[in-house]
């Protein structure tokens, strides 16, 4: 967020800055999403809804998995909640309580860390890589438990992931659903980039566990990152408590964004289309990055991020990110945050814009790059 608001600073000013920074795409909403709003809007009045979502949501999301996955979903195990955040801070606080601990990857989204210790929980940060195929598995968990003497409560997994771009293999998520379901645990999985995947096989918890928590968000496939509005899929002896909660802490997800979102799978051929644009793109930074002395960290399999080794040109990824913005005016994400043991090596790079705007980064930075070696 330092880098971003940087970058905004010096747009401000009048700079040419290309942000390759934030994980936010560049197209709008689907524009059934977005006709579906206007007529709510001018039809007038928009209220709290119940706390776990409207029933035509619930039942498109229902839908959905049963087309996408062929999982059949009763829609009341679905709750709508105010973007994935809110799915993560209600798993949090429904399913633990202060002391336990939970598994997540290294590197890894950062708000994972952040919202459990700010809720008191210890946050066991499993370093993955190419021995583990990027990926968690119950071998690594254990060696962790191990080596701290603690034992795991909580298993949490994205496919594909922030930053990686890894996907995990079905029975891979198979693995650490029996292994958590053995040990009383609690399994989530971050769904978010569903339908973003490019390789491997795209999974939903859903297919492989009955118990598993699932969280998934309308703002990186259907590009509706500030409507604020994504679900979680419960067992259905959880729903009742989540509920709960949820209106407390919330009462409801917007009812416009919920209106908007139920429309947006009419939208889906449009959302293929924005999707090949970031299959172009990533076709590019694949190649060309490693050319520019970039080599990918991660292999990226899906979302929309090129995580690379700066180490041929810094030991301080954040400091790099820093000059390349300032005489560059190419904006990239540090790993720092990511990964706090390894990411002063690491940097993001997101996809998520245009291709021209891919073509014109990767121009400036072939010419500045060779005076930093």
């Amino acid at each position: 967020m330092d880098v971003l608001a940087e970058a905004t600073r010096l747009k401000g000013e009048g700079n040419d800055v290309v942000s390759l920074a934030v994980g936010q795409p560049a197209h709008p909403a689907p524009r059934p999403a977005l006709e579906a709003a206007r007529k709510a809007l001018e039809a007038g009045r928009i209220g709290y809804t119940d706390a776990l979502g409207t029933a035509g949501l619930r039942k498109a999301i229902a839908n959905y998995y049963e087309h996408r996955h062929a999982v059949s979903i009763d829609p009341a195990r679905i709750a709508v909640t105010n973007g994935s955040s809110a799915g993560f801070n209600l798993t949090f606080l429904q399913f633990f309580v202060p002391g336990e601990t939970v598994a997540i990857s290294r590197p890894g989204y950062p708000a994972y860390r952040n919202i459990l210790a700010a809720l008191g929980l210890r946050v066991a940060e499993i370093p993955v890589g190419a021995d583990t195929h990027y990926v968690l598995t119950p071998a690594a968990i254990e060696a962790w438990e191990q080596e701290n003497g603690v034992g795991v409560d909580g298993v949490m997994v994205a496919s594909p992931a922030n930053p990686t771009g890894t996907v995990t293999a079905k029975a891979d998520l198979k693995a650490l659903a029996d292994w958590c379901e053995a040990r009383d645990a609690v399994f989530i999985s971050d769904e978010i980039y569903h339908g973003l995947t490019f390789s491997g096989e795209e999974t939903t918890a859903l297919e492989v566990s009955d118990r598993a928590i699932v969280i998934n968000s309308f703002s990186k496939y259907f590009c509706m990152t500030g409507w604020r509005v994504g679900w979680m899929v419960l067992p259905e002896d959880l729903v009742r408590p989540v509920e709960c909660l949820s209106q407390s802490l919330y009462i409801s997800a917007p009812e416009l964004s919920q209106i908007a979102a139920e429309a947006a799978f009419d939208g889906i051929a449009e959302m293929e289309e924005v999707k090949a644009g970031y299959a172009r793109n990533r076709e590019l930074l694949a190649r060309r990055l490693p050319e520019l002395g970039l080599p990918l960290a991660a292999p990226m399999d899906g979302a929309f991020y090129a995580l690379c080794d700066v180490s041929r040109f810094t030991n301080d990824s954040m400091a790099f990110a820093r000059r390349m913005l300032r005489e560059t005016f190419v904006a990239a994400t540090p790993g720092r945050d990511f990964d706090p043991v390894e990411g002063h090596r690491l940097i993001r790079f997101s996809y998520a814009g245009s291709h021209s705007e891919m073509e014109t980064a990767l121009a400036r930075m072939e010419a500045w790059l060779p005076e930093q070696g």
